[in-house]
């Protein structure tokens, strides 16, 4: 295999240094080292390669909005080095054997870490658990289970998927809406729904169901993942579950740190998303939750559509953006430099964390000799305008078209292997 050394880059808030990859471990760090390649890290800042605990790669089933490889690649651009892929897929990801193809496809693109996440019920029907154990059992090694798109809504049900995956250390990681409260609802229900007309979706309907299944998780003594958290009273129910020593963690979108529900104004269906954009000081909450921490992680949830269900009337829109390739310039401007979190926190809650809670060990480890070489390479002084056509993914949902974010992703390794180079694909 080909050596890599990055030249002069910055170890999270530390000093430049050099970093030489070598047989997918890195080799050396120090002063004047060389390689076969050499990377210009100069003014970069070295992060572990970035894990997605909530990417939807579509496949099997929609492979017109997204496939496993093109969902790796744009995972790869982004510096991801790991996606966790949802459930709600075409047949679901209810069995051993959809989860095992989907790791399979992963394993074949050879970009990224690729884990299947498994439905915690029968075609995410919300009416009889799934196959959890067979799952967690398969090659594909499944620990986290969920119906995202869809909230487990019977507590009986959710007590006993709590108590099934104790036995393997599993999480449930829960999509927390209320359905009867959400019923037809279009965006956040505050002033600008009632200005628009548009069906509003309260903040209690996610709120209800976290503190619900807090509770259910401290009753029978097993993990839970809060997905896409997105409201101010959400974030104080979490906060005060872990000041009580109950077992949960918690995600936040990059969509939801960056806009305020006022964008909907436009009637554009590039911000129709699910959970919907809020407030300005929900917006604000879960900033400051991520920063102390009640907020565990940032994930993407990514969620790929093609044209035809975007560019048409809100109302018959589908739901959600894409986020993988923008996810770090955006945690970059809200979070960063705003002097909310400094680069060593952007690591925990982008790499670290997410790697554990999904319990991935091969992944968020630190950077010294001899971990795992899973790197991404950022320059914080470069600034790029998302084009829409240019997005890796396959699909244009992005809702930053047409925006200047900052940075940019110059490499990332997977295993020593560099899938992006002066910020170009590599594969």
């Amino acid at each position: 295999m080909t050596s890599y050394v990055i030249k002069d880059v910055t170890i999270l808030d530390g000093k430049p240094t050099d970093i030489v990859v070598k047989d997918g471990v890195i080799a050396q760090i120090g002063s004047g080292l060389t390689a076969d390649q050499t990377v210009d890290g100069s003014g970069c800042i070295a992060l572990p390669g970035l894990v997605d605990l909530h990417t939807h790669l579509r496949e099997p089933g929609r492979e017109d909005a997204e496939t496993v490889l093109s969902g790796s690649r744009a995972a790869a651009m982004g510096g991801f080095t790991a996606v966790h892929a949802m459930a709600n897929t075409n047949p679901v990801a209810d069995t051993a054997g959809v989860v095992e193809q989907v790791w399979r496809l992963g394993q074949e693109a050879g970009l990224v870490d690729v884990r299947p996440v498994g439905a915690v019920t029968m075609g995410l029907e919300g009416t009889a658990l799934a196959e959890l154990g067979a799952m967690a059992d398969s090659a594909a090694a499944v620990r986290v289970f969920s119906d995202d798109g869809k909230c487990v809504h019977d507590a009986a049900l959710m007590r006993r998927a709590l108590e099934y995956v104790k036995a393997f250390d599993g999480v449930v990681a829960q999509h927390a809406q209320e359905p009867r409260l959400t019923e037809g609802a279009q965006m956040n229900e505050g002033v600008i729904s009632g200005k628009l007309g548009l069906a509003g979706w309260p903040a209690v309907a996610e709120e209800a169901i976290i503190a619900r299944d807090v509770l259910l998780a401290h009753h029978v003594g097993s993990r839970l993942h809060v997905c896409h958290l997105s409201t101010a009273g959400s974030v104080e129910i979490i906060r005060w579950a872990k000041s009580r020593g109950i077992n949960v963690t918690a995600e936040v979108t990059p969509h939801h740190l960056y806009f305020t529900d006022e964008v909907v104004e436009s009637y554009d269906p590039i911000y129709k998303v699910n959970p919907p954009l809020r407030t300005k000081a929900d917006v604000e909450a879960v900033r400051a939750g991520l920063a102390d921490g009640t907020i565990n992680i940032v994930a993407t949830d990514h969620a790929p559509h093609p044209s035809e269900d975007k560019e048409c009337e809100w109302t018959a829109a589908a739901f959600g953006m894409t986020g993988l390739e923008s996810a770090l310039s955006v945690v970059y401007e809200t979070m960063v430099q705003t002097g909310l979190m400094n680069w060593a926190a952007v690591a925990d809650r982008m790499s670290v964390s997410p790697a554990q809670i999904g319990r991935v060990s091969t992944q968020g480890q630190p950077i010294e000799v001899g971990s795992p070489a899973n790197l991404v390479i950022f320059d914080p002084r470069a600034s790029q305008e998302v084009d829409a056509r240019k997005t890796v993914s396959a699909s244009r949902n992005t809702p930053y078209a047409g925006r200047t974010l900052p940075g940019k992703v110059v490499a990332t390794f997977y295993r020593g292997k560099p899938t992006v180079l002066n910020g170009e694909l590599n594969a």
